[in-house]
């Protein structure tokens, strides 16, 4: 059996368990916590974005007006941002145990990303006009990068990559 082979990193310890590989997580992890904290970091990133946006636009809070107005866009936006956040922490906790889970996890990333995309075809035509790209699409670019970024520095992201894709690659 071929063994695999994965740098150590300060976030993780590997260990064998009944022929499994395992990440395990250094640290204290608690997925609500964490989640919650990655919500408001994204959401904010994004809500920041969406202002600078309009504001070069010469369309102050344009996006917040077609889409409910200042108010009703934060909240929604925040707790929609908050359940992102618990539901990929979740998941990138569940990897370090599951190793697959990582592949489905970049598998519903992909698959929320095209929705996404799916919403600003919609948008450009409700009101957001050829910005909703930069917009909408952008900012949740922006919101996937700030993910990476706030995943990463708590979690061996691309060993348990490696180590699903591995796996996969072996069965």
């Amino acid at each position: 059996m071929r063994r695999l082979a994965i740098p150590a990193l300060t976030a993780a310890a590997y260990s064998r368990f009944r022929g499994r590989a395992i990440v395990s997580l250094a640290g204290d992890h608690d997925s609500l916590r964490e989640g919650t904290t990655l919500g408001i970091i994204v959401a904010t990133s994004i809500w920041v974005w969406l202002v600078v946006v309009d504001a070069v636009a010469g369309q102050p809070f344009q996006t917040f007006a077609a889409l409910g107005g200042i108010t009703v866009f934060t909240v929604v936006h925040y707790l929609l941002n908050i359940v992102y956040g618990l539901a990929i922490v979740s998941a990138v906790h569940g990897a370090a145990r599951e190793p697959s889970l990582a592949l489905a996890l970049v598998f519903g990333v992909v698959m929320l990303e095209i929705a996404i995309a799916m919403l600003t075809v919609l948008l450009s035509h409700l009101g957001l006009g050829e910005l909703a790209w930069i917009r909408i699409l952008g900012g949740s670019l922006v919101g996937v990068a700030m993910t990476l970024f706030v995943l990463s520095r708590r979690h061996p992201l691309a060993a348990q990559l490696r180590h699903a894709d591995h796996r996969h690659d072996t069965t």
